[in-house]
């Protein structure tokens, strides 16, 4: 379903990120993304969502290389993917419902159908009942659920998480693993990038470890494993 072939990213400030990277993902995989600060990992992302685009190589997605999709086609790439990120990035002014309603609105889901899924997936990662809250009012570890409800709420195919435990102490980070674990055994692939070597050693899963731009290990039920610099 994923696949990068020979891509190379470097950006305008000299900054090698991407060495001629061959990886491929299947649908339904779970792939943490290891790798010492700088080694490439957002860059893998980043590429994925056409934040960025690569300097050489191709990457499909689905078949199709999305290196070659223009500007206005790149929302319609975003809409198979959910992201969540370390920092949450919710709207303040908004409830647990509005935020997970506002990521429906701006692709033109009906009012129907926004009142059907919003608290089908606030169910999913346990916060139906808080649904009138404000993030302000929530714990850390709540307002990464809000976060993850938002990025599952229009059934993305792919979830990318970056870093998303990283602001959690451990015992929450686990309970947003166990959501993303359930998550993934119902079909959604899920590709998250991670410093937390207590986490991909207890999960067992794909390990793809990034090193100075470059895939230099791959292994299913790896550990963490990262030299330090």
């Amino acid at each position: 379903m994923i696949e990068f072939k020979d891509v190379t990213k470097e950006y305008d400030n000299g900054t090698l990120a991407l060495d001629e990277v061959n990886l491929k993902i299947e649908n339904g995989e779970f792939v943490f993304l290891v790798g010492s600060s700088g080694a490439g990992k957002t860059t893998v992302t980043k590429i994925l969502m056409r934040e960025e685009n690569v300097t050489s190589g191709q990457v499909y997605l689905y078949g199709e290389d999305i290196t070659k999709i223009s500007q206005k086609e790149i929302p319609y790439l975003r809409r198979k993917m959910g992201v969540v990120f370390q920092d949450f990035r919710l709207l303040e002014d908004r409830t647990v419902y509005e935020n997970v309603e506002f990521a429906m609105r701006i692709v033109g889901a009906s009012r129907r159908e926004i009142r059907r899924r919003v608290p089908v997936v606030l169910n999913m990662v346990g916060l139906n009942y808080k649904a009138k809250m404000l993030p302000k009012e929530l714990s850390g570890g709540e307002q990464q659920r809000v976060a993850l409800a938002r990025a599952l709420v229009n059934n993305p195919s792919i979830l990318i998480a970056d870093e998303p435990t990283g602001n959690l102490n451990p015992k929450t980070a686990m309970e947003i693993m166990e959501i993303l674990d359930n998550i993934n055994q119902m079909g959604t692939t899920i590709i998250m990038a991670t410093h937390a070597k207590e986490i991909v050693d207890v999960m067992k899963k794909r390990v793809v470890e990034i090193r100075d731009g470059k895939v230099v290990r791959d292994e299913v039920g790896g550990e963490y494993n990262v030299q330090p610099v």
